[in-house]
């Protein structure tokens, strides 16, 4: 039996909100939460019940779609705070209001992945992109206008948020793999295109899709699809042969990890792939399902896990004298480097947040030695090797995990578009490093600037 308003006056405010869970579309639970919440202190509580009240009446009465707009900035509020789980219940209230909103679908999709709910955040992937393909930042008096390719998944796209300042770009993104080829007659002025699907297991396959949107734009294009798709791991040792200085293990793309022993031995062998090997699935990164096998029968067996394709590369024994495994990353903005991170650890799979460096101040010494003096740390063969690699890759944005071997080779674990750049917290012992982000920042602005300039001419 549902409680009269006297009755929630009553409850206590842990009460009200276990009502309000059950019976959300209550304007009375909503006005007295709004009471609770005011004289609790908490006033953006208040606040988003009393928007909710509001935006339910109008619902009801007027079929007002900008009150659940309102409600729907009440929970994005929340949502951008990281308070996921109060902000899926806001969301679910503006899709009982207006169920056509895209946003909160998007959005939805990440608070679904938080919490493990993966079937459910494609749903709302599907959904969200279904409903919408393009998506414009408000920006008062942009520089210019920039569409951003994107494909409507969780992973593929570059991470693009330091890149791109919110305040001198319109930023235009585009979910081109849910759209039809007549949307890309009607999309809004754009001066510039910039290719942010940098995962070439994902690029490859859209290609004819990205062909017929190039054909049809006439405008510069920063990372060109074809560039990205020959970044491809079994591909790059091919692409960068030749360079003085330069190693790449071995590789193969094997299409199903359901292959024959004996057909298996003979691909290796054809691509001169030695044990140990490490396996991963394609589209994966960071260490995700990477996995070293030391003879047949253990990479059979891990390739029995593995539902999609995957790739097979011989190990390479990195180890410096020191005992330790070093990553460096450069990251590429129009083709020149500029150094990003350098990561040590005791493992071999060497990630920054597992190689403790904040726990031994003389790993983050050296790697502000490599950050502040690249050429002195790498060597001049290594740096002109560098520069030959973002020549090789042609991307406008991407990046190189490496190590340096004992005569002084570089050897490439990847090469590609799809390399994350973030800022660290100001008042951290890392925040030295914010200065070498912005230098990556400021390239990419420069870039675009000539390419706007080179537009209009």
């Amino acid at each position: 039996m549902t409680a009269t308003f006297t009755d929630y006056a009553l409850c206590t405010l842990v009460e009200l909100n276990s009502a309000v869970i059950l019976d959300p579309l209550n304007v009375a639970l909503h006005r007295m939460l709004f009471t609770r919440q005011h004289e609790q202190g908490d006033e953006l509580a208040a606040l988003a019940h009393m928007i909710a009240a509001k935006a339910i009446e109008a619902h009801q009465t007027e079929h007002n779609r900008q009150s659940a707009l309102d409600l729907y900035l009440v929970a994005t509020g929340y949502f951008m705070k990281g308070d996921y789980a109060i902000a899926e219940n806001w969301y679910r209230l503006v899709l009982m209001l207006d169920d056509s909103i895209a946003a909160v679908y998007q959005n939805m999709v990440v608070i679904h992945a938080y919490f493990g709910r993966h079937e459910e955040a494609e749903i709302c992937r599907s959904r969200a992109y279904q409903l919408q393909r393009v998506f414009v930042d408000p920006i008062l008096n942009p520089e210019r206008q920039l569409l951003i390719l994107c494909v409507g998944r969780t992973s593929g796209n570059i991470p693009y948020d330091v890149l791109l300042s919110a305040e001198k770009s319109q930023r235009i993104k585009y979910i081109i793999d849910y759209a039809t080829d007549i949307e890309d007659t009607q999309l809004p002025h754009y001066d510039l295109v910039f290719n942010a699907i940098g995962e070439p297991d994902v690029a490859a396959p859209l290609m004819p899709r990205l062909e017929r949107f190039l054909n049809n734009c006439n405008r510069p294009v920063m990372n060109h699809p074809a560039a990205v798709a020959r970044t491809q791991r079994h591909l790059l040792p091919e692409l960068m042969t030749g360079i003085p200085n330069v190693r790449v293990a071995a590789c193969c793309r094997v299409e199903s990890g359901a292959i024959e022993r004996t057909a298996l031995s003979q691909i290796l062998a054809d691509k001169q792939i030695n044990f140990p090997v490490l396996v991963r699935p394609i589209e994966s990164h960071g260490g995700t399902g990477l996995v070293k096998c030391d003879d047949l029968d253990s990479l059979l067996e891990q390739m029995r896990h593995i539902l999609s394709a995957c790739y097979i590369s011989s190990f390479t024994e990195f180890v410096s004298a020191d005992g330790y495994y070093r990553k460096y990353r450069v990251i590429y903005v129009d083709r020149q480097p500029y150094p990003y991170h350098l990561a040590i650890s005791t493992e071999w799979m060497v990630h920054y947040y597992t190689a403790k460096m904040l726990e031994h101040p003389w790993k983050i010494v050296e790697e502000l030695l490599f950050l502040q003096d690249t050429s002195v740390v790498l060597g001049q063969a290594a740096m002109t090797a560098l520069c030959r690699i973002g020549e090789r890759l042609d991307l406008d944005y991407a990046g190189i995990d490496f190590t340096l071997m004992p005569d002084g080779q570089i050897f490439i674990f990847e090469a590609n578009a799809t390399m994350l750049v973030h800022r660290v917290n100001q008042e951290g012992v890392l925040a030295h490093k914010n200065i070498f982000v912005e230098n990556i920042a400021n390239a990419f602005e420069r870039m675009q600037i000539d390419l706007s300039l080179t537009s209009k001419i």
